[in-house]
């Protein structure tokens, strides 16, 4: 069974948390079936996508291969996992305890401190229920794409795990995870100072394959330039 045939990925092409699936797959040398639901048209919220993942958000994981549940998998953290310990070859894990716990959490600053913050439903409510205009939005999406990028920073450029990447030489969910946050940054032209480490390992990223296929620009249904 191919990866196409066992793997149905419901994506969209711009969304942070779709990027993180992509470069793990293509990291793991995997191609999914993608369907694409347009967040923007509010496919998310049809009763037939409601029934595949009822927080109405992307991505959304369905495994057919032999034996396995009918459930999709949601959460990108989730669908990361599982597919490390599923492929475990490439790792996007270390392999002494300490290492994983470290890129877990510099994974969850980014995915789940700062990425939630400026999702489409929080933009929704913010600019309905919360009175923000879009100076206001713009200005929200700043402050905590700010946030979140510096203290990862001083992170890396503190702690001596730092490698090439987030965590050594070789590519981990770390950072993954961070070159999903400044993929999305690029597309609401947002730039983040004092940050000279965190872009050297997007630099580092974007060099390889496995990211440059994932770039939002290059996925179906993205504005042609």
């Amino acid at each position: 069974m191919t990866a196409s045939d066992r793997f149905e990925l419901f994506s969209f092409w711009r969304t942070s948390a779709t990027y993180r699936v992509r470069v793990a797959f293509n990291l793991k040398g995997l191609a999914p079936r993608e369907h694409n639901v347009n967040l923007d048209a509010g496919e998310q919220r049809s009763e037939a996508f409601l029934k595949i993942n009822p927080m109405g958000a992307i991505p959304a994981l369905v495994d057919h291969g032999p034996g396995q549940s009918s459930a999709p998998l949601t959460q990108s953290l989730a669908i990361l996992e599982f597919l490390e310990e599923s492929f475990p070859s490439p790792a996007l894990l270390p392999t002494d305890a300490h290492g994983r716990a470290r890129v877990r959490s510099l994974a969850a600053m980014l995915a789940a401190d700062t990425h939630p913050l400026i999702t489409p439903r929080v933009k929704k409510y913010l600019t309905t229920a919360g009175g923000f205009d879009d100076a206001a939005w713009r200005a929200w999406q700043i402050h905590w794409f700010t946030a979140g990028l510096q203290a990862l920073e001083q992170r890396l450029a503190s702690e001596p795990e730092t490698g090439v990447f987030c965590h050594g030489d070789t590519p981990t969910i770390a950072d993954i995870c961070l070159a999903s946050i400044i993929a999305v940054m690029r597309i609401f032209k947002i730039e983040v100072a004092g940050i000279p480490t965190v872009l050297r390992v997007m630099a580092a990223c974007e060099q390889l394959d496995a990211f440059a296929k994932a770039d939002p620009s290059r996925q179906a249904g993205a504005p042609q330039a």
